[in-house]
């Protein structure tokens, strides 16, 4: 079934809530419709993604902090304005080295995190 929902026009950071995933990471959804998805996602200094797959493209821009990033079989420091990108159903992760916060963009949007069904990397099944 395809995602009809999509974002406002104009998203406020002060005023959209933050959601808590464990560890010592959280999110932000940002603007949003079926085909792309924009997510802030805020990490602690030794906070894990865990190697994980998806069908969906990403691409996630280093804002701040530096980040041990894993995709496939590839392992890569990454510090503020670097790039990384995840094509569809390879296995990635990072660690968090130093407390710092990303940028993930998915095509097409993540309607798990949506609806509240995402597995959560950081923690427990959500």
């Amino acid at each position: 079934m395809e995602n009809k929902k999509r974002s406002a026009n104009f998203l406020i950071a002060k005023e959209l809530e933050w959601e808590e995933l464990g560890g010592g990471v959280s999110r932000q959804i940002m603007g949003f419709d079926a085909n792309i998805m924009m997510v802030k996602v805020k990490f602690k200094t030794g906070s894990v993604g865990s190697p994980h797959d998806h069908f969906h493209s990403q691409t996630t821009y280093v804002v701040e902090g530096t980040f041990e990033f894993m995709v496939g079989n590839n392992k890569k420091m990454v510090t503020a304005g670097d790039v990384i990108y995840m094509e569809p159903d390879v296995v990635h992760g990072t660690v968090c080295i130093e407390e710092g916060m990303l940028i993930d963009v998915f095509s097409p949007a993540r309607q798990d995190f949506l609806d509240g069904s995402a597995v959560s990397y950081f923690g427990d099944k959500k």
